[in-house]
């Protein structure tokens, strides 16, 4: 490593923190962040059959199809000393222009509040393998929704040899580099925290149970390779289809009566999103999520109110004990 190397590193990174906070990660949010990954890196590395064989990315292009970076806001609570981690989000980020989409950090923040009322977001998290100088500018787009925002880096890569979690927390600190106060990523300590819901989904996700014999084989994958397949034949066959009306429209082959009828009496026994009972039964869903919205917000509410009543029973406890009714007694 060079020594402008070196200088970069020692400005970004320390070894640990020295602000005593105790860090409780819950699965859940390395559940999130690895499946964040997993989808966007499925989303840019398509199955050969559908990627065009025309275009040829470049080498930095290839490793970052390899390896894309994700981002989103993790959430949580914080009791005296002690945060915890439940849940996260992702996020609207251009790493390019190095642009947050604000607003849908504040919205996403708005719908949390109305179901979890105690929960503001507590930092940011993102994957790869260390964090790095451009991250601090994330690090600082985020220290006007929380002063001392943490960050939560997960490397997908995979280590066999690795025992302990790809998962490394960080906070920022203040440190007097070259005269000047700087902020840079400090390491953090901080232990695995579940609840029973939690255990479950976990055991259930990452124990493997062999089946047919098979030692890495388990339910979830069978069941999604199944899904898989049966994704891929029928993808397969309707493109075949398409191809054999496309040759048809062209005049290269003769057309087929039959056919045409088979293909339109198959389209429209399929369901159409312009449908009548599409509309409905999508207007169905939507006021579902809206009245367990509601729900949530009238709990809060009843719960509130209860926390008056009972505070306002003990105020006036005197009055009763002479005699006097209190007014809701």
């Amino acid at each position: 490593m060079t020594n402008a190397g070196k200088n970069s590193r020692e400005k970004t990174m320390a070894p640990s923190s020295s602000s005593g906070l105790t860090f409780k990660l819950h699965p859940l949010v390395m559940l999130n962040i690895s499946d964040h990954f997993t989808r966007v890196k499925t989303q840019l590395n398509p199955p050969a059959s559908s990627c065009s064989t025309g275009n040829v990315p470049s080498n930095a292009d290839a490793v970052f199809l390899q390896n894309p970076r994700v981002y989103g806001c993790v959430i949580g609570l914080q009791k005296g000393r002690t945060v915890e981690i439940f849940n996260s989000f992702e996020l609207i980020f251009d790493p390019i222009a190095d642009n947050l989409d604000r607003s849908f950090v504040e919205k996403k923040q708005e719908l949390y509040k109305k179901v979890f009322p105690d929960f503001y977001i507590l930092g940011w998290y993102s994957t790869g393998c260390d964090a790095t100088k451009s991250d601090m500018h994330i690090h600082k787009a985020l220290m006007d929704i929380n002063e001392s925002p943490i960050y939560v880096l997960l490397n997908p890569a995979i280590n066999h040899a690795q025992k302990d979690l790809p998962v490394t927390i960080y906070e920022s600190e203040f440190h007097v580099i070259d005269g000047i106060p700087q902020p840079i990523f400090v390491h953090t300590s901080y232990t695995i925290e579940t609840v029973e819901a939690e255990r479950i989904s976990v055991d259930h996700v990452a124990h493997l149970k062999p089946s047919d014999g098979g030692s890495a084989a388990t339910q979830l994958t069978a069941h999604l390779t199944g899904i898989h397949s049966a994704i891929k034949m029928l993808n397969s066959r309707i493109r075949v289809l398409y191809q054999y009306l496309a040759a048809m429209h062209k005049g290269d082959i003769s057309c087929e009566n039959s056919l045409l009828r088979q293909v339109s009496s198959l389209l429209r026994s399929l369901p159409a999103a312009v449908s009548k009972k599409f509309h409905d039964d999508f207007l169905m869903e939507y006021n579902d999520k809206l009245l367990m919205s509601y729900l949530a917000m009238l709990t809060n509410c009843a719960s509130n109110m209860n926390e008056m009543v009972d505070k306002f029973n003990v105020a006036y406890e005197r009055n009763s004990r002479r005699g006097g009714r209190t007014a809701f007694m």
